[in-house]
């Protein structure tokens, strides 16, 4: 996505009749300005509309309302240039239904000082005029995003940005559609949830669907494009020789691109924007999709393994993010640990299913045994992640309400070369170190599958969190476990009542 793309974000400023015509008319001129510069500047990811300046309960009203029923619309940028009493705010706020932030700025950097009059007071006013707005927000109890500073600073281009990367990837959300093939992987507890509260929440509905309704999708795949998919994969990958044309194994190459082209092909008619496997369930498949679910993930779809579908949607949010779909996130599970106490690490896998957007280099298209699940052996990417500072986030249901729970780490290059552990793998250090990290990951009840993403920043999560309204708690750098203990104290005591604290 870019700033060609069909969404965008409208600029409403707010002003009053009382200040005569020629002050709106330098209102509206001035609002132009900085919406031309935020279209201007790379750091801000979505086309921004300027909107007619508002000065009455009926314009504010009926501009929430169009921005509702606006499909284009995101989300809103709220200005108050002037003095806008807030009373005239509550109705169109309080029927609104898309994210807004709310930028303190003015449209003059620097006070002329030997010039001030009392119409420059009246037409530079941001400054308690946003107050005004800001005490009305906080009464009505609204989520929003607020940033503070000059309209030309970076800073502001760059947190305006963020916020709408947050925005792109919820509005992404709205209507997204999810397949499950199965159902959870049994006796299984946090990849369970309720899937009613997740459409209400967070606007996604996930579905099940018959393995043998995906089996007939594969069986379908014809020869010739299985054919045009192999000689893809040799021109992407190190292949393996048995893989290759005229190899052993050559046949089982045909057969997992037969799943990417039937898995593609179901996906693509239902309109679905990820989807989880469950390796306990594969009637009518000769083995378990390892490659088509890593290309797959690559092309921006949301995966988690063995039904997990919350990981599922978290990925596609990560995916979306970064703006093309294409981002460096991945399914992953902390899968076990190098526990020399100089420096203990994570190493990340999963059975077969890791993006091949977190590669570091070319990766290598093997063949191995699964070890379970009894079926033909899969193909998988082979890779190392490469190194950089990441998140992983896991997103659980709590009965009460969702949780993310996210932590800042550090990938790096395996300590030693890996050569019969036959899949992608990431290796990183925790922060702020790894009891910590892992104590506090187990006191907030994180998955042991999460989201991993190079892309994704603790801004942008809490944004979504923001916009979500679900809790967010970050594992960093300045985490305490008697300090998390408590903010997961206090969160719970805030869940319970905040449903009860009424506008």
């Amino acid at each position: 996505m870019n700033k060609k793309d069909s969404i965008e974000i409208w600029f409403v400023t707010g002003s009053q009749h009382l200040y005569g015509e020629a002050v709106l008319k330098d209102v509206a001129s001035n609002s132009n300005q900085i919406v031309a510069t935020l279209n201007e500047s790379k750091k801000v990811p979505l086309k921004v509309v300027f909107k007619p300046v508002v000065v009455t309960t009926e314009d504010i009203r009926q501009t929430c309302l169009e921005a509702n029923h606006a499909p284009q619309c995101a989300g809103l940028i709220l200005w108050m240039h002037t003095f806008s009493p807030a009373k005239m705010w509550i109705t169109g706020l309080g029927l609104l239904q898309k994210p807004f932030l709310h930028l303190h700025t003015q449209f003059n950097r620097d006070l002329p000082w030997s010039e001030i009059n009392m119409d420059f007071m009246n037409l530079n006013q941001a400054a308690h005029g946003d107050r005004e707005a800001g005490f009305l927000h906080a009464r009505m109890r609204l989520p929003r995003k607020v940033v503070v500073g000059h309209w030309s600073e970076a800073d502001v281009h760059e947190r305006v940005g963020s916020w709408m990367c947050a925005v792109r990837a919820w509005y992404d959300m709205q209507g997204a559609r999810f397949a499950r093939f199965a159902d959870n992987m049994r006796q299984v507890a946090v990849t369970e949830g309720d899937k009613i509260a997740a459409e209400a929440r967070l606007g996604f509905s996930v579905n099940g669907y018959g393995v043998g309704d995906l089996a007939a999708y594969v069986n379908d795949a014809g020869d010739a494009a299985v054919t045009t998919l192999c000689t893809e994969y040799a021109e992407t990958y190190r292949v393996s020789p048995e893989l290759k044309k005229g190899g052993a194994r050559h046949e089982s190459l045909r057969y997992a691109a037969r799943q990417e082209i039937g898995i593609r092909a179901f996906l693509e008619e239902g309109n679905f924007k990820g989807f989880t496997t469950n390796f306990e369930v594969l009637h009518g498949l000769k083995q378990l999709p390892g490659l088509a679910v890593q290309r797959l993930m690559a092309d921006g779809y949301g995966f988690g393994g063995e039904g997990d579908w919350k990981t599922c949607a978290l990925l596609r949010f990560m995916k979306v993010v970064a703006g093309n779909g294409h981002a460096s996130a991945s399914f992953m599970e902390e899968y076990t640990y190098h526990l020399d106490p100089s420096g203990p690490l994570v190493l990340g896998a999963h059975m077969l299913e890791v993006c091949p957007s977190i590669a570091e280099g070319k990766p290598n298209m093997e063949i191995h045994p699964l070890s379970i699940g009894g079926k033909d052996d899969p193909v998988r990417l082979v890779f190392n992640a490469r190194p950089g500072k990441a998140i992983t986030a896991s997103l659980i249901d709590l009965g009460n309400r969702f949780r993310i729970v996210a932590s800042e780490v550090e990938v790096q290059d395996p300590l030693q070369p890996l050569p019969k552990l036959p899949v992608a793998r990431a290796v990183w250090r925790c922060k702020p170190d790894f009891k910590t990290a892992a104590a506090a990951w187990l006191y907030a009840g994180g998955c042991h599958h999460t989201a991993l993403s190079y892309d994704v920043t603790r801004e942008q999560l809490e944004d979504f969190a923001e916009i979500a309204g679900v809790e967010l708690v970050m594992i960093d750098g300045e985490t305490t476990i008697p300090d998390f203990k408590q903010q997961l104290r206090t969160n719970e005591v805030y869940y319970h009542l905040a449903p009860g604290i009424g506008r």
